[in-house]
């Protein structure tokens, strides 16, 4: 097949309309939907789930001599010569999986798209494959995870997307060669540990060895598998591909993929990180971490419901349902979107905790919906002293929201403001909509008819003032972020 794949492949590119260049991608117009469904769900459950220990990194990790999951293996599965990574395949067997029974639960979260990892750095793969035999649907839970779960989610209108990490495994077992381990010489392709090469002390754009032309098509292939199989409304990329061996196939890929949306009559869309793709050919993702400014692109971030791991472990340490839902308030009002991930645990069951968070979440947006799905940036994103940390990995230390710290969307001919930690007393001030000398360059000098609050039944008392909107409430108490709906003439 991979003689004959590769030639479809660049049959599909020199058909158009797009080719593997920068020029002809910046022609890609983003997706209409992507950018009206603001919340996503990022599922990352593969044979790392087993051990559950640590992080999704657990495959690397365990061949790290004296690393706590190094420790950890030897003691609880014996030496990795004799039990490695390859022998969790045989315990995922996923027999709780229900797709029905998730696409029901990210329904009520008010999720718009889900985006499981298709593939993650051990090389696993979850979705039936021609070019591997180290899949879900021929070992493990013996199923097609990632067709099941696109087939429940069209029942309810929410976007399949999916994730593909295999770049990293270049490099990502290869500590496992500096030991008596199940990982030796000679790897061959098709082999799982394959390739294994010796992992870059720093993993910048030129680090060394470089990925082999044999690695890298075989990385295509995979990916453009994914492609054709699964129709994918959205594939994610993560870090590592910005290197520059990668570059060429990367733009072979986004021709491959949109090519093939436009013989589908589908919107879809590529996320990446470290300017991995050329600005406006695909969209930026930062990492558990978001944007301190409204930006004039659309943008998304990607982050967990638990702090310290993106998969199921027994020691996870939970975020709060009202940060998340703070967050992705902020995030929406910048013109980005939230992609939360969960991490379902081996048996195919998600977590308590994780289950508890997306339906405090769903609740919350059945309510205030309006204000977040289709809604449009204002000519102000924001208000009030909390500063934002800018950048990726930003996401580990709370925010610690005022009463004074407000959000901004458009939806139609309302404006959302939405304090992030509401008052005890009821009383807010929104300062940006202080009815102030138009010679002054107000950010606001129109009209405003009424203001209600989402999700109470209550006439409020307001003014308008040169220091603000005041609003007066009486019985609106939350420890989630407050909605005001603002009619505009």
């Amino acid at each position: 097949m991979n003689s004959s794949y590769l030639e479809t492949i660049e049959q599909v590119i020199q058909a158009g309309p797009y080719q593997d260049n920068w020029d002809s991608l910046s022609r890609y117009k983003l997706a209409d939907w992507y950018q009206k469904a603001k919340f996503g769900i990022f599922i990352h459950w593969g044979v790392y789930s087993v051990p559950a220990f640590g992080s999704e990194w657990y495959s690397r990790n365990m061949y790290i001599q004296g690393s706590k999951e190094y420790e950890h293996h030897i003691k609880t599965y014996g030496p990795h010569k004799e039990f490695g990574y390859k022998d969790f395949i045989p315990q995922f067997k996923a027999e709780k999986f229900n797709s029905e029974e998730w696409a029901t639960l990210f329904e009520k979260a008010g999720a718009k798209y889900v985006m499981p990892v298709a593939e993650h750095h051990d090389g696993f793969q979850m979705y039936k494959s021609k070019l591997s035999h180290f899949n879900a649907y021929e070992m493990g839970p013996k199923r097609d995870v990632l067709g099941e779960l696109g087939q429940s989610l069209s029942k309810r209108d929410i976007a399949l997307c999916a994730s593909t990490h295999r770049v990293e495994h270049w490099f990502f077992m290869s500590h496992g060669k500096e030991f008596e381990s199940d990982i030796k010489e000679p790897l061959k392709k098709g082999d799982f540990y394959w390739p294994s090469m010796p992992e870059p002390d720093h993993h910048d754009l030129f680090s060394e060895p470089y990925p082999t032309k044999e690695f890298l098509e075989d990385w295509l292939m995979r990916t453009c598998e994914i492609v054709d199989e699964y129709q994918p409304s959205i594939v994610y990329f993560d870090w590592w591909i910005q290197h520059d061996s990668v570059k060429p196939y990367l733009k072979k890929f986004a021709a491959y993929y949109y090519n093939r949306a436009e013989q589908w009559g589908r919107e879809v869309a590529i996320n990446y990180k470290h300017d991995a793709f050329m600005f406006g050919t695909a969209v930026v993702d930062i990492e558990r971490g978001q944007f301190a400014d409204q930006k004039p692109y659309f943008w998304q971030t990607d982050t967990a419901v638990a702090k310290n791991s993106w998969c199921y472990t027994e020691n996870n340490q939970y975020k709060e349902a009202k940060e998340i839902i703070a967050d992705l308030v902020d995030i929406v009002s910048k013109n980005g979107s939230l992609l939360l991930n969960i991490g379902p645990k081996a048996d195919g069951t998600i977590p308590d905790e994780d289950q508890k968070i997306l339906l405090e979440i769903g609740d919350w947006l059945q309510t205030n919906g309006e204000s977040i799905y289709n809604s449009s940036v204002w000519r102000l994103s924001a208000e009030g002293p909390t500063m934002i940390e800018e950048g990726q990995f930003t996401d580990s230390v709370s925010k610690q929201f005022t009463k004074e710290d407000i959000r901004f969307t458009v939806n139609g001919s309302f404006l959302y403001a939405t304090v992030l930690s509401f008052p005890d007393d009821g009383n807010v001030c929104v300062r940006s909509l202080g009815q102030n000398d138009a010679s002054k360059l107000p950010h606001f000098h129109g009209m405003i008819e009424d203001v209600e609050v989402l999700g109470f039944d209550e006439q409020l008392e307001w003014n308008r003032s040169e220091t603000g909107l005041h609003i007066r409430t009486k019985t609106v108490q939350s420890d989630k972020p407050v909605v005001f709906k603002i009619h505009l003439n």
